[in-house]
């Protein structure tokens, strides 16, 4: 698993793991594949990844719950926080899909 970890994926990027040399993360690929049943071939083709990419992630996701697990709860801390800043019009409520 570490060689899978140093070639594929690294976490230089808003300190979040996603695919070496791209913008696109770990938590990304996990929510289109697994949570919106996109198929990983198609994914692989709309980002310009490898599917090796694509597949590397979806088992980086899984050989590393509590990281994922943290990972999004920073992010919905940091949406939250940002949300509470903001002044919306009444009755307009984000979307954070």
């Amino acid at each position: 698993m570490a060689e899978r970890d140093t070639k594929r994926i690294a976490r230089d990027i808003l300190s979040e793991p996603h695919v070496r040399g791209r913008r696109i993360s770990v938590r990304q690929i996990f929510a289109l594949v697994e949570e919106r049943g996109e198929d990983p071939e198609t994914v692989a083709d709309r980002f310009d990844l490898d599917v090796a990419d694509v597949y590397h992630a979806l088992a980086y996701y899984h050989d590393h719950p509590r990281e994922m697990r943290e990972v999004t709860e920073r992010r919905d801390e940091t949406i939250e926080a940002f949300d509470e800043t903001i002044s919306r019009p009444e009755g307009v409520e984000p979307d954070h899909a």
